[in-house]
């Protein structure tokens, strides 16, 4: 059944398509957004039949509620879909403009070791065997967020992992589902690589021939909804700062940058490698984590 109902469904379905061949289709972000599109469309525009300027503009237009990059986040979908509409001659319409991008004022929780311990050990004394769910719970927490700790990976591209991408001979990950189009690899660590390796094993018992690396009960990839949620649940267990598994991201940047004084020469270099293994187009995007 198709999930989309309005009147743009068959073309957002030829975009989607489109945006798959190519590898650069984020079901996790995109799809939600254009969902939220398709039943604008259909229920403030049931009766129109093409897409019109009024309808790009009262959707792209940002809302009181929003800032800069939370409006980006909602259409930037909807700006790449009307720009492969109009690739292709199926609009006329002018593109929307996206929002200008603001600096976060955010401050990303500095992790302490002792904050890092307790949090893994909720992670190590997760219980419950009963049903394969749980089982499948138990052994993949402990591993996913050391992944995320000991790598950098964005938690998108963890949960998008997929096995073809995944090279445990090596310790080689080729990181195809990212933040943009951009690809990238990551070089594990040997003492997470021995960890992937046994997880893999494991999990391939309970979930033969999958697709993703870290898979969801149904087979599909986890959602972000359950990342969040465990993080939330082991962190709150003996922490009292707020933190989120995304500053893990800020962490490993953090450490390894730290580990590098006195370096002269070779700090930048190694910076280039840390900036390149993190999936960051410019040197600068790395320094800001950082600053």
């Amino acid at each position: 059944m198709n999930k989309f109902c309005s009147f743009l469904a068959p073309l957002i379905q030829e975009y989607i398509s489109c945006q798959k061949a190519s590898d650069h289709w984020n079901v996790s972000s995109s799809e939600p957004n254009l969902l939220l599109f398709d039943r604008y469309c259909l229920k403030a525009y049931p009766g129109e039949t093409s897409l019109s300027q009024e309808i790009a503009d009262s959707w792209c237009r940002k809302r009181d509620t929003e800032e800069n990059n939370s409006c980006r986040a909602r259409i930037s979908v909807i700006v790449s879909f009307i720009r492969y509409l109009k690739k292709r001659e199926k609009t006329d319409i002018m593109t929307p403009v996206l929002p200008r991008i603001e600096k976060s004022i955010y401050l990303p929780h500095a992790f302490t070791e002792m904050e890092l311990q307790y949090f893994f050990c909720a992670c190590d004394s997760i219980s419950g065997e009963t049903t394969s769910g749980q089982r499948a719970r138990r052994i993949t927490i402990p591993v996913f967020f050391r992944f995320l700790y000991s790598s950098g990976i964005r938690t998108t591209e963890a949960r998008l992992l997929r096995v073809a991408d995944v090279d445990l001979s090596n310790g080689v990950l080729n990181i195809r589902y990212s933040k943009g189009p951009g690809q990238h690899f990551i070089v594990l660590h040997d003492t997470m690589l021995d960890l992937m390796r046994k997880y893999d094993a494991a999990i391939s018992k309970m979930n033969p021939g999958r697709t993703y690396f870290f898979p969801s009960r149904t087979g599909k990839c986890y959602t972000r909804q359950w990342v969040q949620a465990n993080f939330r649940e082991l962190w709150d267990k003996n922490n009292t700062p707020h933190a989120t598994a995304y500053e893990l991201r800020h962490h490993y940047a953090i450490e390894n940058i730290n580990r590098w004084t006195g370096y002269g020469m070779e700090f930048h270099a190694k910076l280039l490698y840390l900036s390149k293994s993190m999936g960051h187009s410019v040197v600068e995007s790395t320094k800001y984590y950082y600053s």
